[in-house]
């Protein structure tokens, strides 16, 4: 991943459900990344999440599950802030103020809402409007970099497009970010070869326990090729998953072992789960101490917010000042 340094960062997590393998590999792994030499700001999305999550007790324990999951991934509350989008009252305010100078034609183009409306969702304002929000979370802390993937860059750039009009309006007010395009990892397979996706149903969770781990692995869909055959390892679902996790050699080794023949899929599925389990591990451990350590998790939100609440309150005063909102309270 192409260095990236002396950065404001941020990024928002929606919590929908249990992360995956392809979660991991295609997000996480480079958010916790940035933290290194960078000022992260990572919130958990619960406004968002209202779009589709409609019920009090399944939000709130998501969002709280979200944050322990983070943690136990490696996020350092000591380097990256984290805390919850709704503790942070400001980001609806500059959301408002957004769409004051956001053409309806903007918002139509999104390629999201159409998708989603595509797939049955319930074509409410919120979800029309999900993109000035997402605006309003990136500009409210006056973030630099949003690292996103290539199927997101419209949404940052609809942001962009936001902020150079309220500038043009109102004069030199926000912060006009950059997205940094995380690097493509190779399409993460699942249990069916299609892209691991919660909507396919086809995902192996990241903090499963070893029985349910082993069941979900040795059940990928392979060939039938028979055990003496010779096997093209990069047509091969088992294969694809355990180089996420493998050494180069140990990559090559496998490879080999597919191409002479006499190697089965049961024995790749073998070699694949003790890879995943391993790898995941110490992040389950830690994921298991912090579900008993939820006053400890609370705090890191609550510290959180505070600093994410002060960056807002700051850019608001500015926004409100050259807005010409007056403020005697």
């Amino acid at each position: 991943m192409k260095a990236v340094k002396n950065k404001r960062v941020l990024s928002g997590i929606q919590p929908s459900g249990e992360l995956h393998i392809g979660n991991y590999f295609g997000a996480i792994r480079q958010h916790i990344a940035f933290q290194e030499g960078n000022e992260c700001f990572y919130f958990v999305a619960n406004l968002h999440a209202m779009t589709t999550i409609q019920d009090k007790k399944k939000l709130q324990q998501a969002t709280l599950q979200v944050a322990i999951d983070y943690l136990a991934l490696g996020l350092d509350p000591q380097k990256a802030t984290l805390f919850i989008q709704s503790d942070i009252p400001e980001v609806t305010e500059l959301t408002w103020i957004l769409s004051t100078v956001t053409p309806l034609g903007l918002l139509e183009r999104a390629h999201s809402y159409k998708d989603k409306v595509a797939k049955g969702i319930s074509a409410n304002h919120g979800l029309f409007a999900y993109p000035v929000l997402m605006a309003a979370d990136i500009l409210i802390y006056d973030s630099e970099i949003v690292p996103v993937g290539k199927d997101q860059k419209q949404h940052l750039e609809m942001t962009r497009d936001m902020a150079v009009r309220l500038n043009a309006v109102f004069g030199e007010t926000l912060v006009v970010p950059e997205a940094y395009i995380m690097p493509e990892v190779a399409v993460v397979p699942g249990l069916d070869g299609q892209k691991m996706s919660k909507s396919y149903g086809n995902t192996i969770e990241i903090f499963l326990d070893y029985k349910t781990l082993k069941q979900k692995v040795m059940s990928i869909v392979t060939d039938s090729a028979p055990l003496e055959a010779p096997k093209d390892p990069e047509k091969n679902n088992v294969y694809a998953l355990y180089k996420l996790f493998a050494t180069a050699p140990e990559q090559q080794e496998m490879r080999e072992k597919f191409l002479a023949g006499g190697y089965g899929y049961g024995s790749a599925k073998k070699e694949l789960l003790e890879k995943i389990h391993s790898y995941f591990l110490p992040a389950l451990e830690q994921r298991q101490r912090l579900m008993n350590e939820k006053t400890y998790v609370g705090e890191v939100l609550k510290a959180g917010a505070e600093k994410a609440r002060q960056k807002a309150q700051e850019v608001m005063n500015r926004v409100r000042a050259n807005c010409g909102l007056l403020k005697f309270i």
